[in-house]
């Protein structure tokens, strides 16, 4: 396990979000549901396997996400949600500030668990919006050490079952800066749910929080490409390091993207590739797009000459 060096620094693991055609428009719904949200850029990738598609970089809470508009290939399910922390030690409206977040997501949207009192939480509820998102708001404790706002949250379901603490332990030992926080255990009596499989647990990679869990119900999903974790890279070190470790479905592993061992999609990328795809000129992205298209690993140096036009 690689020990978490400089846990203040900004988080390096960015949600995903793969929508058919309204990243931009479900961007700026986020943008009204979310205090501190906002979308920061949008991009159109010319000539794509999905045709025309459309990058959409945004904030929800003061927490990056990207999403793109690629076609109907992939649907959002709870495998992955999104734990919504309103927290009374730094929101004096933390109660009602979730119950108005929850109004919101209701519109269209469809309760998992209804908006209640629970042994885990004095307020909470885990809602699916009207894109397929899901997330769990939640009246946090604010006892012990703080969490951030919005911690993405994974569900070890199916197959995957009883191998929330073995994704645990892979990432804390694949990522830098990473360290584990609680786990806590399924007791005896709890069927379909194995006695000692992740009832919960937490942990930092790359100074982002995740958060993972067992469920032995038949949910009837797992992970799918709707939902994959981008992590920034600064060097190509950086990203040959974290492409040999996490993946682990050869036939998965396209411009930038990998599936490990659990079926859950990641992204190594340049953390420069950003930028250039947010501000270059519509002449720079088209050549940086033809230039990762082909690509499996990226390769910082080969996107930087495309860039350049070099």
């Amino acid at each position: 396990m690689n020990e978490a060096t400089a846990s203040s620094s900004a988080p390096r693991i960015v949600p995903h979000l793969w929508f058919d055609k309204e990243a931009r428009e479900a961007a700026t719904f986020y943008s009204t549901v979310f205090p501190e949200s906002a979308v920061t850029s949008a991009t159109t990738l010319r000539d794509t396997p999905s045709g025309d598609a459309e990058l959409v970089s945004f904030t929800i809470w003061g927490t990056p996400f990207m999403a793109i508009s690629a076609g109907p290939l992939f649907k959002f399910n709870p495998s992955v949600s999104f734990i919504v922390n309103f927290d009374p030690s730094r929101e004096s409206r933390a109660r009602e500030l979730l119950g108005e977040t929850w109004d919101k997501l209701a519109e269209d949207g469809t309760a998992l668990m209804p908006l209640g009192e629970y042994p885990f939480s004095a307020r909470f509820g885990w809602i699916r919006d009207k894109y397929g998102v899901t997330w769990q708001l939640m009246l946090t404790n604010p006892e012990g050490e703080p969490r951030p706002t919005i911690i993405p949250s994974l569900m070890f379901t199916g197959d995957n079952a009883g191998r929330a603490e073995e994704a645990r332990e892979l990432y804390l030992s694949v990522f830098e800066r990473s360290r584990p926080g609680q786990l806590q255990r399924y007791g005896p009596g709890m069927a379909p749910d194995k006695e000692g499989t992740v009832m919960f647990s937490d942990f930092m990679a790359e100074n982002t929080w995740l958060t993972a869990m067992d469920s032995a119900h038949s949910h009837g999903f797992t992970f799918n490409e709707a939902v994959s974790l981008l992590v920034r890279c600064d060097t190509q070190a950086e990203i040959d390091a974290y492409w040999s470790g996490l993946s682990a479905v050869p036939e998965a592993e396209s411009c930038g993207w990998l599936k490990d061992k659990f079926g859950l999609s990641w992204q190594i990328a340049p953390a420069a590739m950003e930028d250039m795809m947010s501000s270059g000129t519509p002449e720079q992205i088209e050549r940086v797009t033809k230039a990762f298209m082909p690509m499996k690993k990226l390769d910082i140096a080969k996107l930087e000459q495309a860039y350049r036009g070099d």
